[in-house]
């Protein structure tokens, strides 16, 4: 990508974001939630497709494993991701890690992110903290930086990487369900973006869990479809 370009790209995203106001990407007039799906105006974003929750030795991996199983996830969303890059989508990955000593953990005393402090997960530059093999970005992909916390856009390059490429439809997918994946669809709902879920693309602790947010919270800031609905979408 030449410097023109990233300059080009820069400049749309700053009309874009004026245009919005605020913290709101898009105004209320311009809000795109309901929109039919365009792949050039779409991103898949992939939240912690990391070790640490994929794959045996994985710290997390044993509480995340009977969902994953159920919805077989992992290789539905691969099976997204290259369906989408053929589309002409824009995918991006959203890893998570910390320093070894939780230093930049945004609130290590509290809640979840406390036991991401007190069992070291996802330490950086770890196995633990390294894409999945079946979901390693590809050439083209873009990497969201930053994220310590769980929600995808506070503190992070995301909401840049979609602005810069006039992205309107977020489609989400990833762990936890009824976390991270939650936690950014409700900001990339607020934000005015046409936001999907993928039901089958994400897991969490327990099935239980899972399906209170699929059937539940999904419904109130997204439209939710599975993998293959997604597809079909976009061969359509």
């Amino acid at each position: 990508v030449t410097a023109v370009a990233l300059a080009a790209r820069g400049a749309a995203g700053l009309e874009l974001r004026v245009r919005g106001g605020g913290d709101r990407v898009f105004s209320a007039a311009e809000a795109k939630g309901g929109q039919e799906l365009e792949a050039a105006k779409t991103a898949v974003l992939f939240i912690e497709f990391q070790h640490e929750f994929t794959a045996e030795g994985g710290k997390l991996h044993g509480a995340v494993g009977p969902v994953m199983e159920s919805t077989g996830m992992l290789a539905k969303a691969a099976k997204v991701a290259a369906a989408a890059r053929a589309a002409g989508c824009t995918v991006i990955h959203a890893p998570i890690s910390f320093e070894e000593d939780g230093s930049d953990n945004p609130n290590r005393g509290l809640g979840i992110l406390a036991g991401c402090a007190a069992d070291k997960l996802f330490t950086r530059g770890t196995w633990n903290a390294a894409f999945d093999e079946a979901m390693t970005p590809a050439e083209g992909d873009l990497v969201v930086t930053g994220k310590k916390g769980l929600d995808a856009f506070p503190g992070t390059d995301l909401e840049s990487l979609l602005v810069a490429n006039r992205i309107e439809t977020l489609v989400l997918a990833g762990f936890l369900t009824n976390c991270c994946v939650e936690s950014t669809m409700r900001t990339a709902y607020e934000k005015g973006f046409n936001t999907l879920t993928l039901t089958d693309c994400c897991a969490t602790t327990s099935e239980d869990g899972h399906r209170a947010a699929t059937e539940g919270t999904f419904l109130m800031f997204s439209s939710p479809v599975t993998a293959d609905d997604f597809i079909a979408k976009l061969s359509s």
